[in-house]
């Protein structure tokens, strides 16, 4: 299918991104068919902004359980603020993964009108950890705006207009998501740091963990691991972007898995950031992507809110 490594995802440099079809458009669609994943470096993300946030999520988690709780937003999915231990679970797995998490949304300033109140919910901010919310904002739009480099190029190895996804992603519900995995002590049967799974979303932006875990399932049925490279961005294809292009980019499914007993006593920290659709957007394939070989798996279009809401009570941030 390609000439690309089975074996490692390949990594690039944002900086080689012309805006037109190319060397670095060609291997990124090459990559998202063949692994659904790949590695930018790069990226122009001041290593400063992602320290910053790394040491004020660290200082979250490190609260006691009971002040952590007084910011978890109940009966909305976790959209907002603070998610527990032991609550998210993946699709068809029936052991929670060992993490708690934070989910950080779109912020609107002063004057702007919010298009989906409904849908696009106001943060909370942990009042003990001053310095939370601006950390996590510069973060947040830094990624934010990474992504959308991304969705050019994959618009361009798409045959659309460079900026077709612009103002599919102007509001959206994209989320920023600090993650804790603690020490492992005694875990349930099954349970894993995180099982595998595939991202809902359109993309997921991944400010690697400094400790390794993260494997990825080969087209071959291999699991081969996502190595913490310095500077770089793991990107990966989400549902909501494999069912746009009727599988041509893959959604492929990964996994967190628990160390070795030598390194079961340290905690793992990462932090993705879910680039979604606006919530509005309808999710119909794309005509480009279909043919005699590949017919149209979606006849049916959905609304990304709607998929959203199907796919959290899927995993147990929503009560079905």
């Amino acid at each position: 299918m390609s000439n690309l490594p089975t074996d490692r995802i390949p990594v690039l440099s944002l900086t080689d991104f012309t805006g037109q079809r190319d060397g670095f458009t060609d291997t990124l669609g090459q990559s998202y068919r063949q692994f659904g994943f790949i590695g930018i470096k790069d990226h122009g993300i001041d290593q400063a902004i992602i320290d910053r946030a790394y040491d004020q999520f660290r200082a979250f988690f490190a609260l006691d359980q009971a002040t952590k709780e007084r910011y978890h937003q109940a009966g909305i999915g976790g959209a907002r603020g603070y998610t527990g231990f032991g609550v998210e679970q993946a699709k068809d797995h029936n052991v929670p993964d060992l993490k708690e998490f934070w989910h950080v949304g779109r912020e609107f300033e002063a004057g702007e009108t919010n298009p989906c109140p409904e849908q696009l919910l106001p943060n909370v901010w942990p009042e003990e950890i001053p310095g939370f919310r601006e950390a996590a904002l510069d973060l947040y739009r830094a990624l934010d705006e990474v992504g959308r480099q991304l969705l050019s190029a994959m618009a361009i190895d798409l045959g659309l207009n460079a900026n077709w996804f612009d103002d599919k992603v102007n509001y959206g519900n994209s989320i920023l998501r600090p993650i804790h995995y603690p020490p492992i002590d005694a875990p349930q049967p099954g349970a894993v740091r995180a099982a595998q799974h595939e991202d809902i979303n359109l993309i997921t932006l991944l400010i690697g963990s400094k400790e390794q875990g993260l494997e990825i399932l080969t087209r071959d049925g291999d699991w081969i691991p996502v190595d913490t490279l310095p500077g770089t961005i793991v990107v990966n294809v989400g549902d909501m972007l494999q069912r746009l292009t009727n599988h041509v980019y893959l959604s492929t499914t990964h996994k967190v898995a628990n160390p070795d007993d030598d390194h079961s006593t340290s905690a793992r920290y990462s932090i993705p950031f879910f680039l979604h659709p606006n919530p509005d957007f309808l999710i119909k394939t794309l005509d480009g992507c279909i043919d005699e070989a590949n017919p149209n798996r979606y006849p049916e279009p959905i609304t990304a809110h709607g998929y959203l809401m199907e796919r959290l009570g899927e995993i147990g941030l929503l009560k079905k």
